[in-house]
């Protein structure tokens, strides 16, 4: 039996997990929960941990996986998504979705994105990756990328990770995207425009946030999902 924060606690990390392919943020999850400080979220944190319902992953900053739902949850429709990348697979999960139950789609693989200092850009397809089609947002069109770097890993993306994109040339505040700076290089980061500026934020104090002038940024896509092999 769940109380109710632990309840609102994971339902909030799930919506959002659906939504954006990574956990929120630990202020996000204070905010949400109308808590006063973040030492509620990580005793909310451990409990859930402690009951089996998340699982974190050691060493990584913000990885949270959910393992499982409680009935409340979902007898609204909700199901987890764990998304296993290839290689041996591991003992499922219980309430784990696989690729084929979800309705697998294929998305080119681009290569590689930097989460990090930039690298070239974008240049080719290497092979095809299948994602569920309930991670496919809108009608635009997907792609994929692995991640090389560790500057997003306080948003739950490590070196290795496999992101999903939805091409598109703008986004909101806030957004994780893919940027190219320069028509040269291209990073993962958290957008934000100020003024005629755009900083691109990294997810690691050891990695400063880029403040270019918007004509050297052009939006490639917006992160929708992502998937982690083990």
């Amino acid at each position: 039996m769940l109380t109710r924060k632990q309840l609102d606690l994971l339902e909030f990390i799930h919506k959002r997990m659906q939504r954006d392919g990574v956990p929120p943020s630990f202020d996000e999850m204070k905010e949400a929960l109308d808590l006063r400080s973040k030492s509620g979220i990580h005793r909310l944190i451990t409990a859930l941990e402690e009951r089996g319902f998340i699982r974190r992953l050691a060493h990584r900053a913000r990885a949270i996986e959910i393992v499982r739902l409680p009935e409340a949850l979902e007898a609204r429709g909700f199901r987890p998504m764990v998304i296993e990348g290839d290689g041996p697979p591991p003992a499922p999960l219980p309430g784990a979705m696989d690729v084929e139950s979800a309705g697998a789609l294929e998305v080119p693989l681009m290569g590689r994105i930097a989460a990090g200092t930039p690298i070239e850009a974008i240049s080719h397809v290497s092979h095809h990756v299948a994602v569920p089609g309930s991670m496919l947002t809108g009608r635009g069109r997907h792609y994929a990328l692995e991640v090389k770097g560790d500057s997003m890993i306080e948003a739950g993306i490590n070196d290795g990770d496999v992101v999903v994109i939805r091409e598109q040339t703008t986004a909101e505040n806030g957004e994780i995207v893919v940027a190219l700076v320069d028509d040269q290089e291209a990073t993962l980061k958290r957008f934000r425009r100020r003024g005629d500026m755009i900083a691109l934020e990294a997810a690691n104090p050891a990695h400063e946030t880029r403040i270019l002038p918007s004509d050297r940024v052009k939006v490639q896509g917006r992160l929708v999902g992502l998937i982690r092999s083990y």
